[in-house]
């Protein structure tokens, strides 16, 4: 064997109870696990005192363009990430010609940069996920990635940034992006439908795009129309019409915020209950804290983005529209903001493009305007136009008692949402995994280790249709994780959110050291998961 790991308690992801064994590894998949043998093999791994679990499987992941750019990527392998899902919340960079490559790239700077530093050599679902499998001349990624359709940059494609119904030719045209996407590799669809151009489709549309998914056995993963005002309504929505599409649902971000949700997590819950009672397939996933992250430029109401990141900024430097944006955003409840009237005191700048507006950073937009003596909005408006729409922020608006009611669910799964833009990002970048199982499972017992590997592995690979990871099993890949169940903890905090998580000092992937004795090694095993056949 290549690999011999001795005397780790396996925790496997079924959500069984764990046991001592030693497990052996060769060419990149599990072939013995071995209870009261001790085992012999080219190299050794003593693994007392550790738990070995399936490697974690990011089911929200905003790594599009930082695997291609940064081979350590140490904010997800240092988690114990070894898999990623890509093309979330409805944007990402295929499928594309050059004209909406130019506008997704403008529009997700605040998520990824601006691209300046990759070279776009791909325009279709399976040249990008090529593109992933030959990057740093042809050795891989750091992790493995999946990838979804993104609906809004689809749109973009056929329809343009017009708030409009789609006609019948660009509607066949958008479907046979998707159906191109899900045949080259993809595996399912995303929405953001409280970002443009994506919150333009109606129900109608998205219906028929769902159809193309299901015909392939993907999976539609919105983040819906509002977290706010109207939560429960979409929610409803998002079920009602992947049940009449023959959709499997993969709800994104789940969750319930604002004050207008506080303590409401049960009713979401009686509501995937009764449907899941009724047949419907559904999953979501989490991420376990309270505050969000979006870019600013996403809190402005839909019509002010319309036609698009420069009729944004036009719209922007006029002042009677840019008043008219005001008055929605502060008195009305912008959709951008989920209908519900935006709190300054809750927006916190957590990234800029441009270096020179760093002094912005770290600060609500409530008490930078305070220090300048000027009304928030004025504030926001000169940072959406001097930074070109590309800012991050922080939106404090959660409430613990729904994050904890809802990652105790049985298809709850774990997504980190990790924005890894940003000179403060969301520690949720770097520290999803381990909070998991360090504060949610060791100290405050909201689940159980077993149940928490569970939701964080098989059940994720389940919902992916992957028959061979999310479980320590024999034939299954080595894609494995070696944590100390007794210090693993996120070191990720909100003052210093790039700290990387302690109690994990080793993370194979495909039997191949990512993470050896705590520290990233120059291995880049991670390559494209296809949609299975």
């Amino acid at each position: 064997m290549d690999l011999a790991i001795r005397g780790a308690r396996v925790v496997d992801g079924s959500g069984g109870e764990s046991y001592r064994a030693d497990v052996g590894v060769s060419d990149g998949r599990i072939v013995t696990i071995a209870r009261g043998e001790r085992l012999t093999a080219r190299r050794v791994l003593e693994a007392d005192g550790l738990v070995l679990s399936p490697g974690f499987i990011d089911m929200h992941a905003h790594s599009d363009l930082a695997l291609l750019r940064d081979p350590d990527h140490s904010a997800k392998a240092a988690q114990g990430v070894t898999l990623e899902v890509l093309g979330q919340d409805g944007l990402s960079y295929a499928p594309v010609d050059d004209r909406t490559l130019s506008e997704v790239r403008k529009a997700i700077t605040g998520w990824n940069g601006d691209g300046s530093d990759i070279d776009f050599d791909w325009r279709t679902v399976g040249g990008y996920l090529d593109r992933l499998d030959g990057n740093f001349g042809g050795q891989g990624i750091a992790v493995n990635a999946a990838y979804l359709i993104p609906q809004g940059t689809v749109r973009m494609y056929a329809v343009g940034w017009d708030d409009r119904p789609a006609t019948p030719e660009q509607l066949d045209r958008m479907r046979q992006l998707v159906a191109e996407g899900m045949e080259q590799g993809a595996v399912g669809m995303s929405s953001g439908l409280t970002y443009t151009p994506g919150m333009y489709a109606d129900d109608a549309e998205l219906t028929e795009l769902c159809r193309v998914v299901a015909r392939y056995d993907g999976y539609y993963c919105p983040h819906h129309r509002s977290y706010g005002a109207g939560a429960l309504a979409a929610y409803e929505e998002m079920v009602r019409l992947t049940r009449s599409a023959g959709c499997a649902l993969h709800l994104a971000h789940a969750t319930m915020n604002f004050g207008v949700n506080k303590g409401k997590a049960p009713d979401l819950l009686a509501l995937l209950d009764g449907a899941l009672a009724e047949g419907a397939d559904i999953s979501l996933d989490t991420y376990p804290y309270t505050p969000g992250c979006t870019t600013l430029v996403a809190m402005l109401p839909s019509w002010a983005s319309e036609g698009g990141p420069d009729a944004i900024m036009a719209r922007l430097r006029d002042d009677a529209t840019a008043e008219k944006i005001r008055h929605h955003m502060e008195e009305i409840g912008a959709d951008g903001c989920h209908g519900v009237p935006i709190e300054w005191d809750t927006i916190e700048i957590s990234g800029v493009s441009d270096p020179g507006l760093a002094g912005c950073v770290g600060k609500t937009i409530a008490a930078s305007a305070a220090q300048r003596g000027e009304a928030p909005w004025t504030t926001a408006r000169r940072l959406l136009v001097n930074d070109r729409l590309g800012s991050t922020i922080l939106q404090h608006v959660g409430h613990e008692e729904n994050v904890q009611a809802i990652m105790r669910h049985r298809v709850h799964t774990g997504g980190s949402d990790g924005i890894l833009q940003g000179y403060k990002p969301h520690p949720r970048a770097y520290g999803t995994f381990p909070q998991y199982l360090g504060r949610y499972a060791r100290e405050l017992g909201i689940l159980s280790l077993e149940e928490t590997v569970a939701h964080l592995t098989s059940r994720p690979a389940a919902r992916l249709r992957l028959p061979d990871r999310g479980l320590v099993r024999e034939g299954y890949r080595a894609d494995l994780v070696l944590f100390d169940p007794e210090t693993v903890a996120a070191g990720s905090t909100f003052d210093a959110p790039r700290t990387l998580p302690t109690g994990i000092p080793h993370v194979l992937i495909d039997g191949k050291p990512v993470i050896q004795d705590g520290r990233r090694t120059d291995v880049l095993a991670g390559r494209a998961v296809r949609r299975s056949a």
